[in-house]
């Protein structure tokens, strides 16, 4: 499950990633949402730190947004945590590292 560096999924591999990783973090973001290029910085940080707990991805809403309508993705940043395929939990908007620490170790346990 560990991953060197944080993929780009795609509309050809989302279900896949999802499906084969036991849990896996997605950013749903844009190039033009300030709010997810700060939060990027603050994904960077944490993935040293989970990556060999946790497979993180990103996916560009501009460039794929059939798979945001489908999880129903409004607002960006949004990360949704799946394990094995299935929601556990999501959360929208910029957090700081220390809210999202605390996101995952609460899945994670």
């Amino acid at each position: 499950m560990k991953n060197s560096t944080i993929i780009h999924l795609t509309d050809i591999n989302f279900k896949t990633q999802i499906n084969i990783n036991n849990f896996i973090i997605v950013d749903f973001w844009a190039d033009w949402c300030n709010p997810c290029k700060m939060f990027s910085l603050v994904l960077d940080e944490i993935f040293k730190k989970y990556s060999k707990k946790i497979f993180f991805a990103k996916l560009n809403i501009d460039k794929y947004p059939n798979i945001a309508q489908k999880y129903d993705v409004r607002s960006i940043p949004t990360i949704i945590l799946f394990n094995n395929g299935i929601i556990i939990d999501q959360i929208t908007g910029s957090i700081n590292k220390i809210q999202l620490t605390k996101f995952l170790d609460k899945h994670l346990k």
